[in-house]
């Protein structure tokens, strides 16, 4: 894939995890409220039926609403050692195939000191394939000594 175009404004994701390294090449457009992740669909993202598997549409979702969540904490001055996912649901509206641009992207988000929530839809080549829903801890950062 090294001679294709991507999308404007998405490049690399830089943001590397256990869960997400064997779904790589991954990539990511920041916005100034969230950041969209992305993909093409290839065999690893994939059940027997050629579709993105719904545990890799849910991972990739909780990814994109906590990185965008964080975005949005940073900006406000909080102070915060990260979030973590108490609750997650998905809807799937449709399917995606094999070669298809993925996105996953945060649709709405409310911040809170204990709980933060947010929303995002999953598209395929544009069209909404997923709709994702999730509440998650913020982990408060610990004051120096």
């Amino acid at each position: 894939m090294s001679d294709v175009v991507l999308p404007a404004g998405f490049g690399p994701h830089a943001r590397k995890s256990p869960i997400t390294d064997p779904w790589e090449p991954l990539y990511a457009r920041a916005a100034e409220d969230r950041l969209v992740l992305a993909t093409w669909v290839r065999e690893p993202h994939c059940n027997s039926r050629q579709m993105p598997h719904g545990g890799f549409l849910a991972a990739m979702a909780d990814n994109a609403m906590g990185l965008s969540l964080g975005m949005n904490l940073a900006r406000a001055g909080a102070k915060v050692d990260g979030l973590v996912t108490v609750s997650l649901t998905l809807d799937y509206l449709g399917s995606a195939r094999l070669g298809q641009w993925l996105e996953f992207d945060t649709d709405f988000i409310k911040l809170g000191r204990s709980i933060c929530f947010a929303e995002a839809t999953v598209r395929a080549d544009g069209v909404p394939v997923a709709r994702a829903r999730a509440n998650f801890k913020v982990r408060s950062a610990k004051a120096a000594a």
